[in-house]
């Protein structure tokens, strides 16, 4: 395309304009830049540090109440829940933990758990007689994935204790759960408390009061997961009006650091509109100057038959040219500034993250955004270029 060409060679003959015009871009882009960059590492690495925790997504009810299975099979298909189990009454849950050729023995929270735990590694399930036990339980009795452990009961009124055993299947990070804890299916839970109810187990030996055919299960609660959270608060809020009761979880320091990360928007919004309205007014004349300074030029080109919308493009083509130039200059002096903030200030970032980080799709919008803005810039000096009358200009010109 002629246009192109001419305005092209134009530009690099009048080299100097276009280093001013790229280095107003420059100035303004690298600063908000770094700060986009920053508050996307800083806040990422907030929330990755927070959902590394499942206990943050976590909604336990309160108290002991008594929940039948109709009462909780609608929460089962509620898209917003990630993982739902009942619970039983928190004086059963705890039972005694042996290796089963081991002499140490410790009380150990039983968690119920089940496929889709967040509390478990992705994609881990555990098979009957399987448990998963916590890192801290494990280093005190020296636990091993494929070690054989007993769960005893700690009833002292009873002839004779429950001794449940179990295969650990795996070892749970520190970061999944506190203390000493031993996640098992709920069909073990429920059966740790059929025996308080002294009901009878003969498949353990264990005489009761009550035949096991005769009992009706019933759980106490329920410990749900959100999916995301953003989540967190509004099914919490589900889950009480649902149920009727109370509940449990870390809603205040989820909703602080969103609404921490609300806020950072909102002020970086603040500052990029302010920036823009800068970087345009100050394109706008700068554009404008160079089509009043090059009309002879331009009126020049408008008498070898260019068309008035064709000489429109002349400015705009420039203006394309260098936003390219000023982005290309920006994003490699943000890449050297991420770089050494993060030498400099980035060590005490959770799991070692960059402390500025852009993605490509944000980085590919960034550079929409500026280009449809110095286009936009570069509209008036395109409309003062197809006004322009060559014979006027070359009269004044002589």
């Amino acid at each position: 395309m002629l246009i192109a060409t001419l305005a092209w060679r134009d530009l690099i003959r009048d080299r100097f304009f276009l280093l001013c015009n790229t280095a107003v871009m420059v100035g303004i882009l690298v600063p908000l830049l770094v700060l986009f960059g920053v508050k996307n590492g800083v806040y990422s690495a907030l929330i990755g540090q927070m959902l590394a925790d499942p206990a943050n997504l976590q909604i336990d009810t309160s108290g002991n109440a008594t929940l039948t299975e109709a009462e909780i099979a609608p929460l089962r298909d509620w898209p917003e829940i990630a993982f739902l189990t009942p619970k039983v009454r928190t004086q059963f849950d705890y039972m005694n933990v042996r290796a089963k050729d081991g002499r140490r023995i410790r009380p150990a929270l039983v968690i119920p758990t089940g496929q889709g735990d967040p509390t478990l590694p992705e994609g881990a399930t555990l098979k009957e007689n399987e448990v998963a036990v916590s890192a801290q339980l494990a280093q005190q009795l020296s636990l091993e994935p494929g070690t054989e452990l007993q769960l005893i009961s700690q009833a002292e009124d009873r002839p004779k204790q429950l001794i449940l055993p179990a295969t650990v299947a795996l070892i749970l990070p520190e970061s999944a759960t506190s203390g000493a804890a031993v996640l098992a299916p709920f069909a073990t839970l429920d059966l740790i408390e059929a025996f308080y109810d002294s009901y009878s187990l003969p498949d353990y030996g264990i005489e009761g009061a009550k035949p096991l055919a005769d009992r009706v299960p019933a759980y106490s609660g329920l410990r749900a997961y959100a999916r995301s959270l953003e989540g967190l608060a509004p099914l919490q809020a589900k889950i009480e009006t649902q149920l009727g009761m109370g509940t449990t979880a870390n809603t205040r320091a989820v909703e602080s650091l969103l609404g921490l990360g609300r806020k950072l928007n909102l002020a970086l919004a603040g500052t990029a509109l302010l920036a823009a309205i800068g970087l345009g007014a100050a394109l706008v004349l700068g554009f404008w100057s160079d089509v009043a300074r090059k009309k002879t030029t331009l009126a020049g080109i408008a008498l070898l038959g260019v068309p008035g919308r064709d000489l429109a493009l002349f400015p705009v083509i420039q203006a394309l040219i260098t936003a390219a130039l000023g982005l290309i200059a920006s994003f490699l002096l943000y890449a050297l500034a991420a770089r050494g903030a993060t030498a400099l200030f980035g060590q005490g970032l959770p799991g070692e993250a960059p402390l500025a980080v852009i993605t490509a799709g944000q980085a590919a919008l960034i550079s929409l955004a500026v280009l449809a803005l110095v286009t936009a810039a570069a509209a008036a000096a395109a409309w003062s270029a197809q006004r322009l009358d060559p014979a006027s200009v070359l009269r004044e010109g002589a």
